[in-house]
């Protein structure tokens, strides 16, 4: 069973993900808030699995909750979801740890699947806003650390090379492909990286990949 705290300002748009998600068994809804500081109060309450969040909200946004939930260590994953397919509020809220971002216009098969993914510690973004999203980061790049270049040292050659594969946006099936590895080889490789550089899944890779110099713009 997933739980799921639903963090919104507008009581029409809780409910109508309260119902989506509730036709699902394997969901549940254990919560709901309204803006920034509840949805950071009730995540150290109920510990969601996934916590569906609003970006702009009266009072704390979107942004500086996530911000404090990932930093509370916790282990609830955030799916932003934003009405604009690249707002710089969802940039933000990427930066700040969240797990993915969807629109708010998305399908209802397409926001489960992304609740799913994100549960079980993938990322999820728009379909379609990959490259844009890398365009993104890459026009805001703030340089590497120190610390950032010890945990890129770290990596093996193959690696690097996965991890590359990753931020380019491919999936496991075709990096598997691209490297000529099983599949299952290609995942050990991912969950090994994630563990080296210090990050919580594919979306903050793929912001790691970009600050440390190891992919750059095309």
């Amino acid at each position: 069973m997933t739980t799921v705290l639903i963090v919104d300002d507008q009581a029409l748009q809780r409910l109508g993900f309260s119902m989506l998600l509730e036709q699902h068994p394997d969901l549940t809804v254990i919560g709901e808030a309204t803006h920034g500081g509840e949805a950071v109060r009730k995540a150290a309450e109920l510990k969601p699995d996934v916590v569906l969040m609003d970006v702009r909200m009266p009072g704390m946004d979107g942004i500086e909750a996530t911000r404090r939930i990932i930093e509370s260590g916790g282990r609830s994953r955030i799916l932003v979801l934003t009405t604009f397919d690249l707002d710089e509020y969802a940039y933000d809220a990427l930066r700040a740890g969240a797990s993915g971002f969807l629109l708010k216009d998305a399908l209802p098969d397409e926001l489960i699947a992304g609740i799913r993914a994100v549960a079980a510690g993938d990322s999820v973004i728009a379909p379609g806003l990959t490259r844009k999203l890398i365009d993104a980061f890459t026009s805001h790049l703030p340089g590497h650390t120190a610390e950032q270049q010890r945990q890129l040292a770290r990596l093996t050659n193959r690696e690097r090379e996965v991890l590359t594969a990753i931020a380019t946006g491919l999936t496991n099936t075709q990096i598997a492909e691209q490297l000529s590895l099983a599949e299952s080889t290609v995942k050990s490789h991912v969950s090994s990286i994630l563990t080296k550089i210090g990050v919580r899944d594919r979306v903050q890779a793929v912001i790691f990949a970009y600050d440390t110099g190891l992919v750059r713009p095309a």
